[in-house]
């Protein structure tokens, strides 16, 4: 447990320490309000604080006022130490924003009872912060892979449609299908292809940049969008993409497992497309095209100048 210790008084700084470090607290002490203050602000400091309430520069009042005006989510949990025990001291130090308060001369086992309870309501939060990110997680993730989910991926590509148009730059799109993925389910088990494509998922999420989105639209079938990317890059990173799912098998707990990708992509910039729906029809069409002619491989959509869609075939590759 991690205590910030903020007392003028040496003979007490001292007392304290040797307690908190007889119950395993990592203490970091300071004999002013300001210094407290200044750690209390930085990235990872100290939850639990023991503040006098008389000090230099900021009274221990004044320091729990400023960590309850702040309304930060990481929650600081403040223990006031004092020689002023009248209801009325006692009252304005609650009031202020500390959660509890400890009069001196103060019993060992109190004051190690008390800091436990603060211990354990940090806790208690920290757990609710997970449960919520985990809720939060689950509501726009696929829980297999951890690609986005299909309605965050829509509404990506509305956005992301948006904004190449509004701002002239390429997005490239990509839908990408694994092969036969019924013949591994059927083969290895359903676990088994579950774990393959997991494993496969992770190879894709790790070959594209940070802000590039990878989300799952069906059950094998996964779409990529790359801002920035014209016809060109789009086409290198399908590949690239190809070559990194078909280069090694995917280790699973029923043995490894061979998996290829056919894949249909573009880019585009202006209005080519009314919406994301004709967009998505098309690059459909081209990764149909791909399985047809062979799976693992690349198909290319190419859009002409006059915004009139033309499939073609352009640059497909294929594994030997």
């Amino acid at each position: 447990m991690r205590v910030l210790l903020a007392e003028d008084d040496r003979a007490s700084r001292m007392i304290l320490l040797q307690l908190l470090d007889k119950w395993g607290c990592d203490v970091q002490m300071v004999e002013d309000g300001g210094a407290a203050w200044n750690i209390l602000q930085s990235s990872g400091g100290p939850r639990l604080v023991l503040l006098d309430w008389m000090m230099p520069g900021l009274s221990g009042l004044d320091i729990c006022r400023k960590l309850r005006a702040r309304h930060e989510e990481r929650y600081v949990y403040a223990i006031l130490l004092t020689a002023r025990n009248e209801q009325q001291d006692i009252v304005e130090g609650l009031q202020s924003g500390a959660d509890d308060y400890l009069t001196k001369p103060y019993d060992p086992a109190e004051l190690h009872a008390r800091l436990r309870i603060g211990e354990r309501i940090l806790k208690m939060q920290d757990d609710l912060i997970q449960a919520r990110e985990l809720v939060r997680f689950k509501s726009t993730h696929d829980l297999l892979t951890g690609a986005w989910s299909r309605d965050v991926l829509l509404d990506t590509l509305e956005r992301e449609l948006d904004r190449a148009r509004s701002e002239l730059h390429p997005l490239g799109v990509m839908l990408a299908a694994f092969d036969n993925f019924r013949h591994v389910n059927d083969a290895k088990g359903i676990y088994a292809g579950d774990e393959a494509l997991q494993g496969a998922v992770r190879r894709i999420l790790t070959s594209v940049r940070g802000f590039d989105t990878v989300g799952r639209l069906a059950s094998e079938e996964f779409m990529i969008l790359l801002p920035g990317c014209d016809n060109v890059a789009t086409r290198d990173k399908a590949e690239e993409i190809r070559k990194t799912i078909c280069s090694a098998p995917v280790p699973t707990s029923a043995g490894p497992v061979n998996l290829t990708l056919s894949l249909g992509a573009l880019s585009t910039w202006r209005n080519e497309f009314p919406n994301a729906a004709s967009l998505l029809r098309t690059a459909n069409a081209a990764v149909q095209r791909a399985k047809e002619n062979g799976r693992n491989r690349v198909e290319m959509c190419a859009l002409s100048s006059v915004n009139r869609v033309v499939t073609v075939d352009a640059e497909m590759s294929r594994v030997e």
